[in-house]
């Protein structure tokens, strides 16, 4: 088992990857946080030969392919499908998060508003995989 180093964060929004990148920055300095913009960057990422994250931070609200849409694909594919995917999101809709789970996230977050409460979230993120050393991501591969 080892602690998670590599995250990937899947989000349209230049500014919520920017709040990430200085959080993760700040948080965890050694690790390595990839930001894409859309589920089709996430995908042709991972099929490409990318080392391979140990956690995924999933948007739902993008266009063309939104989280969830993204998220059937990722559990429908080995060895993505062993990857723990965090969705993340400003959407607090009851049918979001159950559809979220059903399709097998690990976890849902709703993004705090202001770069402190979301820093607090992250923190709060990496305590947490650092705690329970993920091995689903490292096993499946």
């Amino acid at each position: 088992m080892s602690i998670p180093q590599h995250y990937l964060l899947i989000d349209d929004s230049p500014t919520d990857q920017l709040l990430a990148q200085e959080a993760f920055a700040q948080l965890q300095p050694r690790s390595t946080l990839t930001c894409v913009s859309s589920g089709r960057e996430a995908l042709e990422l991972l099929e490409s030969g990318f080392s391979l994250p140990d956690v995924i931070l999933l948007d739902i609200n993008m266009p063309e392919m939104n989280g969830l849409q993204l998220l059937k694909l990722l559990k429908d594919q080995m060895p993505l499908k062993a990857i723990p995917v965090v969705m993340l999101s400003i959407s607090g809709a009851e049918d979001d998060i159950q559809q979220a789970y059903r399709l097998h996230a690990s976890s849902y977050l709703v993004k705090s508003k202001g770069f402190d409460a979301f820093l607090e979230q992250v923190k709060s993120f990496l305590r947490y995989w650092q705690a329970n050393q993920v091995v689903g991501a490292s096993a499946g591969r």
